[in-house]
């Protein structure tokens, strides 16, 4: 039988199908779809992140520099222990999160923590502070998707728009037209593929848990927004690193995402 050329294998690789994900086996906490995710990535001083490291994880970085994201995306068919809740199956939501990591036994578990997440239901951020000290808050909020003719193609717009401290914020992108997977070792891999959760606790303790996903499809933005009162709504430290242009700022499509009960560490 003769060898396949270089060019047949390279086509039967991309024509083969994508291996299946697998999920944890265990029940998740919480299931859903998040879509559309607009990601806007900063550089930031580790001093400006270290007060928010939760107790047993440290900063993570990325070729020795560290990033905070302006995240804003829709969160679609939720669904508690598998049960959906009338009224919070749909929303948007847009947070500030910063990079750790913590060492476990199968070697680092990269994660995030959030500085600020908001949400335009009330009881979701209730419970999120409840049962997991997350700093959720109350938003009125809306968003604006233009979609492309093709309906595998990043939408031709999109806007997240919120009002806090009575005054309007908004984060707006124009995505290339074609998706593409993360690079591997990008920055723009970095920032997506950070699968835990860490949360400062009330007793100074640690909550860690795991948010699982399939890899993501990405775009690159051609142009984009971020327009908020960032002293009211994070604090005047992150005001200087985010009234920079982000070192990134692409959109994901996103997926199917599952989170686990959380655990002390």
């Amino acid at each position: 039988m003769s060898q396949l050329t270089e060019t047949q294998t390279a086509v039967a690789a991309q024509s083969a199908p994508a291996p299946q994900y697998e999920w944890p086996a265990r029940r998740p906490f919480l299931s859903a779809r998040w879509r559309h995710l607009v990601m806007l990535n900063y550089e930031i001083a580790p001093e400006i992140v270290a007060p928010f490291v939760p107790a047993g994880t440290e900063i993570d970085f990325h070729e020795d520099r560290t990033y905070a994201s302006i995240v804003a995306f829709r969160f679609l068919n939720t669904r508690v222990l598998g049960l959906p809740v009338p009224g919070h199956m749909d929303f948007d939501e847009v947070n500030l999160r910063l990079y750790v990591r913590r060492r476990a036994a199968e070697g680092w578990r990269r994660g995030v923590v959030f500085v600020r997440e908001l949400v335009p239901r009330r009881a979701i951020a209730w419970v999120a502070r409840t049962l997991y000290n997350e700093n959720y808050w109350y938003a009125p909020m809306r968003h604006a998707i233009t979609p492309r003719e093709q309906a595998a193609a990043p939408p031709k717009s999109l806007e997240f728009s919120w009002r806090w401290a009575d005054a309007e914020s908004r984060v707006t992108m124009r995505p290339a037209a074609a998706l593409r997977p993360l690079a591997p070792g990008s920055l723009d891999q970095f920032i997506a593929e950070h699968y835990w959760g860490y949360s400062r606790q009330r007793d100074g303790g640690t909550k860690e848990y795991q948010v699982a996903h399939p890899s993501w499809q990405s775009a690159p933005a051609e142009d984009f927004t971020f327009d908020a009162n960032v002293a009211e709504l994070y604090g005047e430290a992150f005001v200087k690193p985010l009234s920079q242009p982000p070192a990134s700022a692409f959109y994901a499509d996103g997926s199917a995402v599952r989170v686990y009960a959380g655990e002390r560490i």
